[in-house]
């Protein structure tokens, strides 16, 4: 017996995850930069004329010539044993001793924070977070179920004391943290508060999740230790890292150096959701690193950055309100600022973008209550003359917004 059409039963409902975040940050400011007409401060994206397509193009030629079969066949989950042992001797040599099997290939270091949540929390688990935190994470934690509380921080990164009074009375399963370069405030965390972050984490039993897209890209100041490398934390610290910002986010090459337990288990979960990252991604990527000197382009482009960075500086003080106050970065990609008391960043900007010119209003950026007055910046996408530019649109967006 069938039903007739208008006897038909109603599909089953989407998850509760899948329906309950409100929209898509990340989705609305991919979104702005698709706009060509717009100078857009928004996006996190990398120069794409810094990109070496001719290096990469050349690796993918080398590979598809020299091992075509293998490139385009299944891989093994953890990844490329070349690739590895690439990442695993960049890591030993900034001082992380690595082996390839330390390492996980991720489709992006994206994939890697998700599969980490994934791995670590059931629903109800808190996970501590940076106030502000990387937007992104927060989605994934969130669509993992996790209960997310931010730890207090300042210019120096996360309040130690903050931390562990949080520890004792949460009793999280990890400590979420971009300690260089962050994003969005653009921020370093110390040294010292490094060391005293691994030692809280050691003393009361907890997972750090060290997060590191923008790191090598350092154009002032000198480099600090990854969290992983310190000895309290060797045990107890995922570190995930990308090509994304270094090569091109295009590749979605991630990895993930963690414990073997978790990293086995991560390892299972990434089977689970896409068997492995794509095989001549891989290769590209190992034979680029054999052929090319990685970080002489690195350093190239964090010079440029440097530039970028100063000239949005130098416009900072003309395009935002009078007693406005902004971050000044010793690398990465973002500088943050705060305006003053009463202005609320993102209805400001449905008037600024009248203006073709974009920002990320910071409110999203928090897990727990919003600070509205602020907003983050990109310096790295346009030109030092398009920078100029588009602070010259938003003096006048925000002189519109006020009248």
């Amino acid at each position: 017996m069938s039903l007739s059409p208008a006897a038909t039963v109603p599909t089953p409902p989407l998850a509760g995850r899948a329906v309950g975040g409100g929209g898509s940050p990340v989705g609305d400011i991919l979104a702005v930069t698709a706009r060509p007409e717009v100078i857009n401060f928004a996006g996190g994206l990398p120069a794409r004329e810094l990109f070496d397509a001719e290096g990469i193009a050349e690796a993918f030629r080398a590979v598809l010539a020299e091992q075509a079969p293998r490139a385009l066949q299944y891989a093994t989950t953890e990844g490329e044993p070349a690739l590895r042992w690439a990442l695993a001797g960049r890591m030993t040599a900034r001082g992380l001793a690595s082996q390839a099997d330390d390492v996980l290939v991720t489709t992006g270091s994206q994939q890697g924070l998700s599969l980490v949540a994934q791995a670590l929390i059931e629903p109800g688990d808190t996970v501590l977070v940076e106030s502000p935190c990387y937007l992104a994470a927060l989605q994934v934690f969130a669509f993992a179920g996790a209960r997310i509380v931010p730890v207090a921080c300042d210019d120096d990164g996360i309040d130690p004391a903050a931390l562990e009074e949080l520890v004792v009375r949460e009793r999280p399963k990890f400590l979420y943290t971009v300690p260089t370069f962050q994003n969005p405030t653009g921020r370093t965390m110390t040294a010292d508060r490094r060391r005293e972050v691994a030692r809280i984490a050691a003393r009361r039993g907890l997972w750090i999740v060290e997060d590191d897209p923008y790191g090598e890209l350092r154009f002032a100041g000198e480099r600090l230790p990854w969290i992983a490398s310190l000895p309290e934390a060797a045990d107890r610290t995922v570190l995930l890292g990308s090509f994304s910002k270094v090569m091109a986010p295009g590749l979605r090459l991630g990895w993930l150096r963690a414990p073997r337990p978790l990293r086995a288990a991560c390892a299972l979960v990434k089977e689970g959701t896409d068997l492995h990252t794509p095989t001549v991604n891989q290769l590209a990527a190992a034979r680029y690193l054999a052929d090319n000197d990685l970080d002489a382009h690195v350093a190239r482009v964090a010079a440029v950055y440097g530039t970028r960075r100063d000239a949005l500086l130098a416009g900072l003080p003309d395009a935002l309100p009078a007693g406005s106050t902004w971050t000044t970065p010793q690398g990465g990609m973002f500088v943050w600022a705060r305006l003053p008391e009463g202005h609320d960043t993102a209805a400001l900007l449905r008037t600024v973008v009248g203006f073709d010119v974009a920002y990320v209003p910071g409110a999203p950026f928090f897990a727990g209550r919003p600070d509205h007055g602020t907003l983050r910046l990109c310096f790295v996408t346009q030109t030092p003359d398009e920078i100029a530019e588009g602070l010259r649109r938003l003096e006048k967006g925000f002189a519109a917004a006020a009248h």
